[in-house]
């Protein structure tokens, strides 16, 4: 169900590092969402836990979504940081406009009364419970014959 790839992003990442492509270290802007939501996943005999590591993100900047089956975590933030002097004038200017999104597929059983969430020193912890689909049994469905 949950189940993390024991590559990271890419199988070639370490690989090609050294050679035509910076190092990831570098590219800090246009990073993919995945490498900015580190999520670690452990499995309980009832559901899963994930720990999702959002700094920087405030609890009202963290929504999750659950919508066919699939859990979305999206947060989005913005800063502007500026500094005047005496004269009003700008001495330094910052802005920051980011977002970052992930899925998780969780099974369309589980309900949204079902998962537990909690957001806590930049860190949101999800409880996911395990849930197995039952299959449907046919009824028999007679109609009465008149006569």
């Amino acid at each position: 169900m949950l189940m993390p790839s024991i590559f990271g992003e890419n199988l070639f990442d370490d690989f090609f590092n050294d050679f035509a492509r910076p190092s990831k270290s570098l590219m800090r802007y246009n990073t993919p969402a995945s490498s900015v939501m580190k999520t670690d996943i452990k499995e309980t005999a009832s559901g899963y836990e994930l720990d999702i590591d959002l700094p920087g993100y405030k609890k009202s900047d963290v929504q999750a979504e659950l919508k066919d089956g699939y859990l979305t975590i999206s947060a989005s933030t913005s800063k502007d940081d500026g500094e005047k002097n005496k004269d009003g004038q700008y001495i330094r200017r910052e802005r920051y406009y980011g977002a970052c999104s992930r899925s998780f597929y969780v099974g369309e059983a589980v309900t949204q009364d079902d998962i537990r969430a909690r957001f806590e020193d930049g860190i949101l912890k999800v409880s996911v419970p395990k849930k197995e689909v039952k299959p449907e049994v046919e009824e028999s469905k007679y109609i009465a014959i008149e006569g």
